[in-house]
């Protein structure tokens, strides 16, 4: 090997923090500034590497993630990650037989592609996640996303209103979820304590944009499933650090 596992991970969380989202530009970079050509991988070889290490870079991002005992609160909700215009889905080949068509309610607009469900702390640090077709519900994941590393207190929106879900996520997790009351609940809370929501939820929505403007996590250009994966933990654990750089700051 021209280079240890350890340099492969580093290069491959640099571009990420670079912002490339082409590895043909991302690789010529590499050897005309950082390594001399025959000291580094070609191209087709790095990409190789880089997908064979991503259990160990998402190991790393879980083990950050644990940092999150002296957090307040986490919030979960979900991502679009778009794949292509909607005027051409029925032409789309890329990822055909895992992605699919779902609504985006912020937007207001139909899209093809992903859904990114995730938990992140009141310090914006990344927890669990998972990525799912566009069509899914925020609900019928929330368990799973907020299992991975469970948070006592964690808040959601009027997507994962559910008694059964708040039940079951407390009796087995410890997991108080607190959740907007909708208008045909017997049960309500007071006009302060939905302000009082709001304000907290909205740390999601400046991470969702660093996310995606600064970091390019809906631009992933990868073609298949284990390419998007890497792309996407690349991304993540970049960004862990940056947010626990932040707080020990």
């Amino acid at each position: 090997m021209k280079q240890t596992d350890d340099v492969i991970i580093a290069i491959h969380v640099l571009v990420k923090l670079f912002g490339f989202t082409s590895e043909r530009a991302w690789h010529r970079f590499v050897v005309g500034n950082l390594f001399m050509e025959e000291w580094f991988p070609e191209r087709s070889r790095y990409n190789h590497r880089c997908r064979s290490v991503r259990w160990v870079i998402k190991w790393i991002r879980h083990r950050l993630a644990k940092r999150r005992q002296h957090h307040a609160y986490a919030v979960v909700d979900s991502l679009s990650i778009e794949l292509c215009h909607y005027a051409r889905v029925s032409r789309v080949k890329r990822f055909r037989d895992v992605a699919d068509i779902g609504y985006c309610a912020s937007k207001k607009m139909f899209f093809y592609g992903f859904k990114l469900h995730i938990q992140i702390t009141d310090q914006s640090l990344p927890m669990g996640y998972v990525v799912t077709a566009a069509s899914y519900h925020d609900r019928i994941v929330a368990e799973e996303v907020m299992a991975q590393l469970p948070h006592p207190y964690t808040l959601g929106d009027k997507g994962y209103v559910s008694r059964p879900l708040q039940k079951k996520l407390h009796h087995e997790y410890g997991i108080a979820f607190w959740t907007p009351f909708c208008k045909n609940q017997q049960v309500s809370y007071s006009k302060e304590w939905e302000q009082w929501m709001r304000r907290k939820r909205k740390i999601v929505e400046t991470i969702f944009s660093v996310l995606v403007d600064v970091f390019r996590l809906t631009s992933i250009r990868a073609n298949n499933v284990e390419g998007f994966e890497t792309a996407l933990d690349g991304i993540l654990l970049v960004y862990t650090l940056v947010s626990l750089e932040l707080v020990e700051q």
